[in-house]
């Protein structure tokens, strides 16, 4: 069906392209040549259908939509011991989820650390699917522990990409009063 259509499409052509009874430009014949081929090439892409396979392949959406819902709230409203990290996947396909960057923030300085997992089990890379949550529990204590300057830190912030490096979103919350209103 296509190699007729083509075939007719040409010879109808062929009188545009070929026949020289007038002299002077004739860039505007080879304009709407070339514009009549982009709609017909263009109806063809759009409307063809992928071939047929032995297995049902699942389409992939034209647009991929990555979208995630970050949440993080801490257990006491100053100086809180603990934070809760709450992550929705709204998009319309699954996601690889990279280890999550827990940033402390003091104007000046930040102090990154990847997250693992929680409770000495690592889970990271995470694969979420649409429409599913994941709550991660992340126990300051342990990074106080670790240095004693983070409890003069105000703020938290939790950063989220995927596996290829593609930021998805963040969130932050205060740990302490400042001067500063936000």
């Amino acid at each position: 069906m296509k190699k007729g259509l083509l075939l007719v499409f040409v010879m109808l052509c062929s009188h545009l392209l070929f026949a020289q009874n007038e002299i002077g430009p004739e860039g505007h014949k080879l304009l709407w040549v070339v514009l009549l081929v982009a709609v017909i090439a263009g109806v063809f892409v759009i409307t063809a259908k992928p071939f047929k396979t032995k297995e049902k392949k699942a389409r992939q959406p034209l647009f991929k939509n990555r979208k995630v819902e970050v949440e993080l709230t801490k257990d006491t409203l100053y100086y809180p011991d603990s934070l809760t990290l709450k992550l929705k996947n709204t998009g319309n396909t699954d996601l690889d989820l990279d280890r999550p960057l827990l940033v402390f923030d003091n104007f000046w300085l930040k102090r990154k650390f990847k997250l693992k997992g929680m409770g000495n089990h690592s889970f990271y890379p995470l694969f979420l699917e649409k429409e599913k949550t994941h709550t991660l529990q992340i126990d300051l204590t342990r990074f106080y522990g670790h240095d004693k300057s983070l409890k003069k830190f105000p703020k938290a912030k939790v950063i989220l990409s995927d596996v290829k490096g593609k930021r998805l979103g963040s969130k932050a919350v205060y740990l302490r009063k400042t001067l500063f209103k936000f």
